[in-house]
């Protein structure tokens, strides 16, 4: 099945998820530049990208919260209208302080935007189909995140403000034809009655779920090696042990976002007719492979063969483990959604932290069998998961 066979929504989320991520990409080399122009150091130009990660890990279970109580529509709505004025109001920073609180403001505004989308893209498209639907739906997000970065770089030349405004539009345009667009999406469950908590199921109760713990420990371990160690630790050990060109690191994330992307379709067809324990297993176990083998062959052809074997198994993991979360929550539960984004998250902040420490302390060997370690967490929760979710 190709996209055309999908919902008309997932369409439109996918779209959607491009723009956004399009947006994002755009201004993510211009942060630092803009924020230094303010005659701050290192560390408050780190700040200013660590408050929107905060504050989006900080309001994701209450968006989650909101999406049970006013559905997915009005959240989503809010989520990118608070994205585009912040934005904007971020490129119109007259000091430091208001930039940060700006970006904050972002974060709060994806956090909603993210837990709303995947949430109405689970409940619009039947069980046979999400792992399909998930794997389009990441998968223009992660091409958006490839084309934003380069379309940055020019509008830096500019000016460092002009990405943030470029985005605000964007977003403004995107959310107003999402909004349009979706006011009449065919959701495959009854939507929540607005002003309650709605008939979803509970993250208590979800947490009672094997294949939803397995979910959360999958997603965690790809936080914390794919999104954390994969831009953090690895590059320095290319520099430092393989002693390799820094050009290297970005052919290295180029060829895993790549194959990540491409692989994405597959990938979600495969756990729609294999099921969603193959997906998981046969994701965790590539990343699983592509860290042993940084570890015992310490060569340049290695290293790139990691990177690519690791965005293939981030492309499994993902739509495996979204799917799964849908069957839980049988389209409905927007905590549920919530905690399963909130934990790749929660792993993107520790992982790059502990195995950094782990590589100063001892090696970047030990770093890597430690992160190893977390994923492989995953992959025995997966193990024993149930073929159907519980």
């Amino acid at each position: 099945m190709g996209l055309r066979e999908l919902p008309r929504e997932v369409k439109i989320l996918t779209a959607v998820a491009f723009t956004v991520a399009v947006g994002f990409g755009i201004q993510s080399p211009a942060i630092p530049v803009f924020a230094g122009e303010f005659g701050v150091g290192s560390a408050a130009v780190g700040a200013v990208v660590s408050a929107f990660a905060f504050m989006r890990l900080a309001t994701g279970l209450p968006g989650g919260r909101l999406v049970n109580r006013f559905g997915e529509r009005t959240v989503l709505t809010t989520g990118m209208a608070l994205l585009a004025v912040t934005s904007v109001l971020a490129g119109l920073s007259s000091n430091y302080q208001q930039l940060l609180i700006f970006r904050g403001l972002c974060g709060v505004g994806s956090a909603l935007y993210t837990v709303s989308a995947m949430n109405m893209l689970l409940r619009v498209t039947p069980a046979s189909h999400r792992g399909r639907a998930t794997g389009y739906f990441q998968g223009g997000y992660y091409l958006g995140t490839v084309t934003g970065p380069a379309l940055g770089g020019g509008l830096l030349g500019v000016s460092p403000r002009l990405p943030f405004f470029v985005y605000g539009v964007a977003v403004t345009v995107a959310g107003v034809i999402a909004t349009v667009a979706l006011a009449r999406a065919a959701l495959v469950t009854p939507p929540p009655r607005v002003g309650s908590a709605g008939p979803g199921i509970s993250l208590a109760r979800a947490l009672r779920s094997r294949s939803y713990l397995a979910a959360l420990t999958t997603n965690f371990g790809l936080g914390w090696a794919v999104f954390g160690v994969r831009v953090s630790v690895l590059p320095l050990y290319l520099l430092v042990v393989i002693k390799a060109s820094a050009t290297w690191i970005g052919v290295g994330l180029a060829v895993g976002a790549v194959l990540q992307a491409a692989c994405l379709p597959v990938a979600g067809r495969v756990a729609d007719l294999w099921g969603r324990r193959p997906s998981l297993l046969l994701g965790q176990g590539l990343i699983l492979g592509c860290l042993v083998m940084v570890t015992a062959w310490q060569t340049l052809a290695v290293y790139l063969a990691a990177f690519a074997l690791m965005g293939l198994g981030t492309a499994f993991c993902t739509t495996g483990g979204a799917a799964t979360v849908g069957d839980v929550t049988q389209g409905r539960g927007g905590t549920v959604v919530a905690g399963y984004q909130m934990t790749a998250d929660l792993g993107m902040t520790v992982g790059p932290l502990v195995a950094g420490q782990i590589a100063a302390s001892y090696s970047y060997e030990v770093a890597f069998l430690s992160t190893g370690a977390v994923v492989l967490v995953g992959w025995i929760m997966a193990l024993v998961m149930p073929s159907r979710p519980t």
